[in-house]
Order: structure tokens, then C-alpha cells, then sequence
């Protein structure tokens, strides 16, 4: 059984964005592969740490777990959500190496038993897929044009003449106290080990051009407004030969249904019904995000009523369930009258069936309102 996230970085559930990541860094400094060489329960738990941050340091993310723990992000959520349980020393270093600053001369690296090698990694690009709710009900694949930095044609890279391919140039400077050694970034190739050695013409100075390209986004059933997926790879490539590629962050934007209102994973539905249909019933025919259906309005309907079709709202991206689709009955008020049509109003308006008396069993709205939450 997996950790509990909190227990991992030893905070509590009430912990500050502050005191998380202050959190993580002392655990990530405790573990990291360059002060515990050859240690595997070291880089283990130097890995574990990372998934604890990942999650709790992401608002969305967080909240899922607060809710549903480590169930959030089974059956493939992880996927979609950042790789959660399957993170490598590449990703650990490319998402949160500025965290650990100057005490491990910065954050991109790779690891190959005791020795470093620097690994650079492009910079990530953001773009807003727009869905409707028959997309978010079903999950869609959605292709996109997206413009990002590749290596040019003919580029080709050498070894930096400043760090000697290290990726950090090491400084020893004498003190009072003795000789103090510090390590930075390589202001030459800038933590990436290379330097450019034939530029194609048209590149930009690190051998960068940029080209369209389509790219397939898989979207998962029942996301929100506002969910942000992650394709791997696709975001701008790297200057370098053992560089890795940025990703593609996919920003997910709802349109509004004409008819349909989303709450999680319920949907809300008016309908409008004429006097006569709720005094004598009739069958109607609705939109639902997988097509129309047929509902059956029981003579004497009141106003306000509300069906609930189960199973007919949206799916739990956690797969928890579908929601329910809620119809509301409202009772369309005659406001033009003939002359006939008023006399016969005029005619019922003291008549025993006309006058309201409703039973203990019909509900008013505002408890009709907390079974529809209950």
C-alpha cells in the first residue's frame, strides 16, 4: 500500500504552499543521488519525495488527492496528470531542480552510477483546447497545430570548450577560512555540456528553427474547466545531442451547452411545459450528451418538480461514476388570454381541483434543493 504523501514529506494536511516546498527541499537534499552515491534506498525514497511534491505542490492535483487519496490518479489518471509513481531522475531534475538552487549545481541532470551528465530540456508550451460536453462525456482525440522549436537540418554540436562537457565550471576561492569550492551553471553552454558547432542557415544562435506541427492529444472522459494534460515530448526540443524535449500543455477550455448545465458531473436540464400537459401529462423528448431520450410527465405535475435520469450526466475522470441528468419542470404561465380562454379561467378559479392544497408529501423548492445534493 502507498504512502500517504503527507507522511512522506512530513507535513501535515493543513501545510502552506511555503512550508510544502521547504519540506520537500530538506527530503530532496536528504536523498539526492550526488550525497548518498550507489544508495538505492536513498534514490528510492529521493524519488518518492518528488511524487509527494508533484502532487501537493499542484492546487487541482492536491485537491483530487485531499478527496479521493491515491485512487485520484489510478487507472491511467497519471497518464494525464504528470506520470504520478513512474517519475526518473530526468523528470525529478527538468520539473524541480531550481528547488534544490546551488546545492547540487543546479537541476539539469541525468545520473549513470556516481557521474553527472549535464542533460538539458526545452522549454514546455501551453496551448487552450476548447471541448463541448459530448466531447468531455465520451473522451475525444483532438489534433492540433502547434508551432515549436526543433533542431534544424544539418545542426550538429560539440563538446563545451569552457566546462569540458561538464555542465558546471567549479570555483576555488581562498577565505579566511580556507579554501571554499563552489559550483554554477557554465556560462557558455548554460548547464547543457555542448556548444554549437555547425549552425544551418536560417537557425536560430543554438541551431533552433521553428516548424508547425500536428500533434494527437488523447483527452480523458469527464475533465473540468480549467484542467491542465500534459503531452510528453511535444513542447520545444533543446539545443545539444543529448538534450530532451520540452512538453505540450494542454489547457482545457468548456463551451457552454445551449440547454445543458454542468455541475461536476450532474447536468441540469429545463424543461417548459404548457398548463394542459401538466394537467393532463404527456411524453416529452429531451438533449442528453449522448442524444435525445423520451420522459413520460405524470398527470398533475407541479411546477418545480425535478427527474432525475441516472446515469445520464457526465463521467468521474476519477471513474467514480456517471452523474445524473436533473429536469426541471416548469409550468409555462398563459399570459395572452382569448376572451374564451378567460372566461373559463374566470369560470375554475373557485373550483375544489383549482384551489392548491398540497399534501405533506409534496416537497417545497428549498427541499427539493437539498435531496438534489444530498
Amino acid at each position: 500500500m502507498k504512502k500517504d504523501y503527507y507522511e512522506i514529506l512530513g507535513v501535515s494536511k493543513s501545510a502552506t504552499a511555503t512550508e510544502i516546498k521547504k519540506a520537500y527541499r530538506k527530503k530532496a537534499i536528504k536523498y539526492h543521488p550526488d550525497k548518498n552515491p550507489g544508495d538505492k534506498t536513498a534514490e528510492e525514497n529521493f524519488k518518492k519525495a518528488a511524487e509527494a511534491y508533484e502532487v501537493l505542490s499542484d492546487d487541482n492535483k492536491k485537491a483530487r488527492y485531499d478527496q479521493f487519496g491515491h485512487a485520484a490518479f489510478e487507472g491511467g489518471a497519471g497518464s494525464h496528470g504528470g506520470g504520478f509513481g513512474g517519475m526518473n531522475m530526468d523528470d525529478i531534475f527538468s520539473q524541480f531542480g531550481d528547488i534544490f538552487g546551488g546545492a547540487f549545481g543546479g537541476g539539469f541532470s541525468g545520473f549513470s552510477g556516481q557521474s553527472r551528465t549535464a542533460r538539458v530540456k526545452g522549454s514546455n508550451l501551453r496551448i487552450r483546447v476548447k471541448l463541448t460536453l459530448e466531447d468531455i462525456a465520451k473522451g475525444v482525440e483532438k489534433k492540433v497545430k502547434v508551432k515549436r522549436k526543433k533542431k534544424a537540418k544539418g545542426v550538429t554540436y560539440k563538446t563545451c570548450t569552457t566546462c569540458n562537457g561538464q555542465g558546471q565550471v567549479t570555483r576555488i576561492t581562498n577565505t579566511i577560512l580556507g579554501r571554499m569550492q563552489s559550483s554554477a551553471a557554465c556560462p557558455t553552454c548554460h548547464g547543457a555540456g555542448q556548444m554549437i558547432d555547425k549552425r544551418p542557415k536560417g537557425s536560430d544562435s543554438n541551431g533552433l528553427i521553428l516548424e508547425e506541427e500536428i500533434v494527437s492529444i488523447n483527452i480523458p472522459a469527464g475533465v473540468t474547466e480549467g484542467v491542465q494534460l500534459k503531452v510528453g515530448g511535444k513542447g520545444n526540443e533543446a539545443p545539444g545531442s543529448n538534450s530532451i524535449s520540452g512538453d505540450l500543455l494542454v489547457v482545457i477550455k468548456e463551451v457552454k451547452h445551449d440547454k445543458l448545465k454542468r455541475e461536476g458531473t450532474n447536468l441540469h436540464y429545463d424543461l417548459y411545459i404548457n398548463f394542459s400537459e401538466a394537467v393532463l401529462g404527456c411524453n416529452k423528448e429531451i438533449d442528453t450528451v449522448t442524444g435525445k431520450v423520451k420522459i413520460k410527465i405524470d398527470h398533475g405535475t407541479q411546477s418545480g418538480k425535478i427527474l432525475r435520469l441516472r446515469g445520464k450526466g457526465l463521467p468521474s475522470i476519477e471513474r467514480y461514476g456517471d452523474g445524473d441528468l436533473l429536469v426541471h419542470i416548469n409550468v409555462w404561465t398563459p399570459q395572452n388570454l382569448s376572451k374564451e380562454q378567460r372566461l373559463f379561467f374566470e369560470k375554475m378559479i373557485d373550483e375544489e381541483n383549482f384551489i392548491p392544497s398540497p399534501s405533506k408529501s409534496d416537497k417545497s423548492f428549498f427541499e427539493k434543493v437539498k435531496d438534489m445534493f444530498s
